[in-house]
């Protein structure tokens, strides 16, 4: 959807195509299980949201999201002890994923220029090596006549426009090491004369983004068509398909730039080695993480104004990594997820889960927070966590009008919470590099693809600088590099206990608002020589009010 956006300000219409039919609000759908654990919007993917849809934060606010400073509002015991609780110097927005996602979407979809078409999948590309004109797809449900981009719509002669689609996989149900995230949507755009340089000189695009925020199941792709040109959103003459189609009808979907921004069960890799292209270069890092959640009514004292509570593992323990946080989000529910790695997993059931966060953490707080709240679901579960990161943007040969993006691209652990931000900010990396080149440029989908590599190597650097530590995690081991980036990290977040300046410059790279440079600063280093200024907390920092409202008191 963000994607969608991204590309409206440069095209007369722009076509959602989207796997799943979509609820009308914030729903559970089929398409996203990973909404029923906790999410967080880091203050560098905010601002890439709020620049494609000025007035979302307020928008979000409005539907009950918390926007929580950092490090004020948060209880933190991480590898080296309790961070204290300095002035605000960045944000998150906490919120369940489903109000996320539906406020969003309801943003976007606003735009008069964005149609959306759901219920459809992608199959595979058209093209070859040189060029993807489009995507086959498939109907999943039956199409309405007034359905966007629906088969024998007819062309529109000549109108600048774009459709767009996503498909999973299409893998059963349950957990699964590489299964069909949620499904996306995609978007598409026709060139707009007078966007951007050399805008309106043929060719139009399109791009898969999850609703919302990027990532997700299936594969985005679409079409776009040249001023004067067939935008191709119909079927081809054989296809059978039309307005009204049943489920299982197909067709072509021609277009001039397809992006596929749809999650960890893409198959844009497999595709490209089926037009003859080699195959991308691709690594794993599996802490063998596995995450159980269970949302909770909170004390009603403590349902507003209460702080994230998070307890980390200490890698330099030689014992399984177990950790666990609290978020506060809409409705005075805080959703809690406990993770361990192999040998110190939490249970699939739902009694053991408080045990779990008070016994088996390195503190007990999350357990006794628990303890006086009430459980409002289940425990749901997954082992999805497996960072993989394809590096398209280092293939020898790559395709015109083709783009990877988002959990395509890499999908990171999620214990790190910045798969939405970085997908926010890819969508305007895109979209800045399309008016800058303009749509018609030679090369404008490689520059695309190299361009959109930038905010994922920052958060593929933090996500697997922690977890290439764990048993099992690679086949060899961490590097000699490895161990000394993580030991240079482990310094500066003991400093960061008790150095506030230092604890702004490590949130200014996981907020993912700076690169990891200014960690490297002469003023920085020195401080990390030093150590923390002041002394070690014994226990974590909630105030006495807090405390009572938890009935901790």
């Amino acid at each position: 959807m963000l994607a969608a956006r991204a590309l409206a300000g440069l095209a007369d219409r722009v076509v959602v195509i989207e796997r799943d039919v979509l609820p009308d609000g914030p729903a559970p759908r089929k398409g996203l299980p990973q909404a029923r654990h906790a999410h967080m919007l880091w203050s560098g993917g905010v601002r890439a949201v709020e620049e494609l849809l000025p007035g979302v934060t307020d928008a979000l606010r409005a539907a009950g999201a918390r926007r929580t400073p950092v490090t004020t509002d948060m209880v933190v015991m991480g590898a080296r002890g309790w961070f204290r609780r300095w002035p605000e110097s960045h944000h998150v927005i906490l919120a369940g994923r489903d109000l996320l996602d539906a406020t969003i979407r309801a943003q976007v979809l606003a735009d008069d220029r964005i149609e959306l078409l759901s219920g459809v999948e992608v199959l595979g590309l058209e093209g070859d090596a040189g060029a993807v004109t489009g995507v086959r797809v498939r109907a999943r449900e039956t199409l309405t006549p007034t359905a966007a981009a629906a088969p024998n719509a007819g062309p529109s002669g000549g109108s600048r426009t774009a459709t767009n689609s996503t498909a999973g996989p299409g893998l059963g149900p349950g957990p699964d090491p590489d299964p069909a995230p949620e499904s996306d949507s995609a978007t598409g755009a026709g060139a707009n004369a007078g966007a951007g340089e050399g805008a309106g000189t043929g060719t139009g695009a399109a791009t898969g983004a999850s609703a919302g925020t990027g990532t997700g199941a299936g594969t985005g792709t679409g079409a776009g068509a040249a001023p004067g040109v067939d935008a191709g959103v119909g079927p081809s003459p054989d296809s059978g398909a039309g307005a009204g189609a049943a489920p299982g009808a197909e067709w072509v979907v021609s277009g001039g730039l397809v992006v596929d921004a749809t999650g960890r069960g893409s198959r844009a890799g497999r595709w490209l080695e089926e037009f003859g292209l080699p195959a991308v270069e691709r690594r794993e890092v599996d802490a063998g993480l596995a995450y159980a959640s269970r949302l909770y009514r909170a004390p009603e004292q403590a349902r507003s104004g209460y702080p994230v509570v998070n307890v980390q593992p200490d890698p330099r323990e030689n014992v399984p990594g177990r950790a666990g946080f609290l978020l506060p989000i809409e409705d005075g529910h805080w959703i809690v997820t406990l993770n361990g790695t192999r040998g110190g997993e939490p249970s699939t059931a739902d009694d053991d889960f408080v045990r779990f966060a008070r016994e088996e953490l390195r503190h007990p707080v999350i357990g006794e927070l628990l303890e006086q709240a009430e459980p409002v679901s289940g425990v749901s579960y997954t082992r999805a966590t497996v960072n993989r990161r394809h590096f398209y943007e280092r293939m020898p040969a790559w395709p015109e009008n083709f783009v990877v993006v988002g959990d395509a691209l890499a999908a990171y652990n999620p214990l790190y919470g910045h798969g939405l931000a970085v997908a926010a900010q890819s969508a305007v990396i895109l979209r800045d590099v399309v008016r800058r080149q303009g749509w018609a440029a030679a090369g404008l989908s490689r520059r695309a693809q190299k361009a959109v590599a930038r905010p994922v190597s920052t958060a593929w650097d933090l996500a697997v600088g922690q977890d290439v530590f764990c048993e099992g995690a690679t086949e060899h081991g961490p590097t000699l590099r490895d161990r000394m980036v993580a030991a240079y990290v482990g310094r500066l977040l003991l400093t960061a206990t008790g150095n506030g300046r230092i604890a702004r410059r490590v949130t200014d790279v996981t907020s993912l608002e700076r690169g990891p440079a200014v960690l490297l600063t002469p003023s920085v280093l020195l401080a990390a020589a030093v150590g923390p200024l002041r002394p070690a907390l014994t226990g974590p920092p909630l105030t006495g009010d807090e405390l009572k409202r938890a009935g901790l008191d």
